[in-house]
């Protein structure tokens, strides 16, 4: 009886070819196309534009939902305030605070002192030249002059140095021993 069993085999790579440029109408040309398959796809182009817009429309709702309902906890949390504030003008003793701070009302018998002028010296406003009911006209053309000196600007060579804040050299000889 002959033996049947394969001799052991080496395996071997796989070579693939190399892949060249593809051509394109090769496969299209391949692709057949039924009255189902063309029926499927008009279904799905159908389902796309039925369906497009509706989920538009579903999300900008969704979006003034929350809106709303961030407006609504807005709403919330200023009744809550006032009820808040409500509650305190329950209290005699606010309404008598409230009453002293914001209206300057008093006990009788007891005397007040407004200080007025309470604004340190630099903050005090300074005195200002009363304006005038004359209308004033100027007698230069502000855009010449403003197109004269960007040109000048423009055109300027040298550069100044800043003569603010620079010690002058002169002055700063040192005085013979």
């Amino acid at each position: 009886m002959p033996n049947t069993t394969a001799p052991p085999s080496r395996a071997r790579p796989i070579r693939r070819p190399a892949r060249g440029p593809v051509d394109v109408r090769g496969w299209l040309g391949g692709i057949r196309l039924s009255g189902f398959m063309v029926i499927m796809m008009g279904l799905v182009v159908l389902a796309a534009f039925v369906l497009v817009p509706t989920i538009g429309t579903y999300v900008d709702q969704r979006q003034q939902i929350a809106a709303l309902q961030a407006a609504v906890e807005v709403s919330r949390e200023d009744v809550a305030d006032l009820e808040a504030q409500r509650e305190r003008f329950t209290d005699p003793a606010y309404i008598t605070t409230q009453a002293r701070e914001r209206l300057y009302y008093v006990k009788p018998g007891e005397v007040v002192y407004l200080v007025d002028d309470d604004l340190p010296a630099a903050l005090v406003p300074q005195e200002q030249a009363p304006v005038s009911d004359e209308v004033e006209r100027t007698r230069t053309d502000w855009m010449s002059q403003f197109v004269r000196s960007v040109v000048q600007a423009g055109l300027a060579q040298t550069v100044k140095a800043p003569a603010i804040g620079v010690p002058d050299p002169a002055s700063t000889e040192s005085p013979a021993p």
